[in-house]
């Protein structure tokens, strides 16, 4: 891959990866061709399904993991590694291959997610680069899925930014909008990827003001009647009378931020029709999770506002993925460790279905293909060939697309919110 002016992702990582290529490098074991995959052992509590996200960003950072003199000074400085070390760090790039479950795609335990193949002391330096970003990524974009079902075709605006780290925000809302939010409120994301962003007012802008007809009035000489007004400052139901009278029945949606939004969503209808404000749209915000989507399904409700939960905290739970060697030259290797034990050799993953479309399990094998049947549909894609990402990969919006075809694969059961068991099961096969 090629250099890039944006900085060096290579101390993006764990001091233990130099450690290991360091030893690897003195023994003479950092050229041997080896196989490293990514999986998840199980799905987070509650889950029943993952979604594949982060890979678009993944490649990007890939292509920028290189030791320039800043970073080999660094290392130089800490004594993190010798000499021979820096030596062989400053002529260092990846030249292996990586193929993975297209980046939309929904996974299960076992999933081969992603498979790097390359020289060890290549493939070993990529280890927590790329578990950094598909974790995140990839509970950012089932916590978001799953909101999206919930939502019942509504639309969905991620609003967490305040509530992560800056960078993660960003990386937060490129998730969620794969996932099928419909904007986000974080600009840099949508500079960097080109996602749609939205905004109303806070609580702040209407206390700012000595009355709330004077802040209403102030934001719809600036923005139009199509603005959305935030109605909860004080009163709700005088809120809503406030912004008919400011905006006219024209007014574009309120927004409700606290309370029985249930409640106060039939109310807020039933009160904007009196007004003749019947296609005021009504946007419910405010500590929103999938549970509390669902919850509102019967509600008046045209949009949602959600945060914290869909970047951070329980409605995002890790994906818990590992980064683990399975093949070193052709010799299947594997770990043994009680309740860690990892399976030998590079797999290859197909998904069955029904003559209907949906899926019945996932089959992966160690000793290439699983024998095919009616309706396997392959499921890794080559990302990275001898370096270099593979020319025509999806963009986002593609990514976005097929995870909407791939949800509705899934048997009914196994959108469900409530626990239980994965969508569908992994079949491991045994070796040949």
């Amino acid at each position: 891959m090629q250099t890039s002016p944006l900085p060096s992702t290579a101390l993006l990582t764990d001091h233990y990866e130099l450690t290991m290529l360091r030893s690897a490098l003195r023994s003479g074991a950092a050229a041997r061709r080896c196989t490293f995959e990514v999986f998840a052992r199980r799905l987070p509590h509650g889950r029943r399904y993952g979604v594949v996200a982060g890979t678009g960003r993944l490649l990007e950072a890939i292509a920028r993991f290189r030791f320039d003199e800043p970073v080999l000074a660094r290392l130089r400085e800490a004594g993190t590694v010798d000499e021979a070390t820096l030596e062989h760090l400053a002529s260092w790039r990846f030249t292996g291959d990586v193929d993975g479950y297209a980046e939309g795609e929904v996974f299960f335990p076992g999933s081969p997610v992603l498979t790097v193949t390359a020289p060890f002391g290549e493939a070993v330096l990529l280890e927590t680069l790329v578990l950094s970003v598909l974790n995140h990524d990839s509970a950012v974009a089932a916590a978001a899925a799953r909101m999206v079902s919930a939502s019942s075709g509504r639309p969905l605006i991620e609003m967490g930014t305040r509530r992560t780290h800056e960078e993660a925000a960003v990386a937060a809302a490129r998730a969620a909008f794969l996932a099928g939010f419909s904007a986000t409120s974080n600009l840099e994301a949508g500079r960097r990827h080109g996602l749609p962003t939205t905004g109303t007012s806070a609580h702040a802008f209407t206390l700012l003001h000595e009355t709330e007809e004077e802040a209403f009035a102030a934001q719809v000489a600036a923005l139009g009647t199509g603005t959305t007004l935030l109605v909860d400052t004080y009163d709700i139901r005088r809120g809503i009378t406030t912004a008919v009278q400011v905006a006219g029945t024209g007014l574009g949606a309120v927004r409700i931020d606290s309370g029985d939004l249930a409640v106060l969503a039939h109310q807020a209808r039933e009160q904007l029709d009196s007004l003749g404000a019947t296609s005021t749209r009504i946007v419910l915000s405010g500590d929103l999770d999938e549970h509390a989507l669902a919850a509102l399904v019967a509600a008046p409700v045209d949009a949602y506002g959600v945060g914290t939960s869909v970047v951070l905290g329980s409605g995002a739970p890790t994906a818990g993925m590992v980064y683990k060697l399975v093949d070193v030259e052709g010799r299947h290797v594997a770990k043994r460790s009680e309740s860690k034990t990892t399976h030998g050799g590079r797999k290859v993953a197909v998904r069955r279905h029904r003559a209907s479309g949906t899926a019945t399990e996932e089959v992966v094998s160690a000793d290439g293909a699983p024998p095919a049947e009616p309706g396997d549909r392959a499921l890794q894609v080559p990302l990275v060939r001898g370096g270099e990402p593979v020319p025509g990969l999806a963009a986002l919006e593609d990514s976005r697309r097929h995870l909407r075809e791939v949800m509705v694969t899934l048997p009914w059961e196994g959108l469900a919110l409530s626990r239980g068991e994965p969508a569908i099961p992994t079949r491991q096969l045994p070796p040949r």
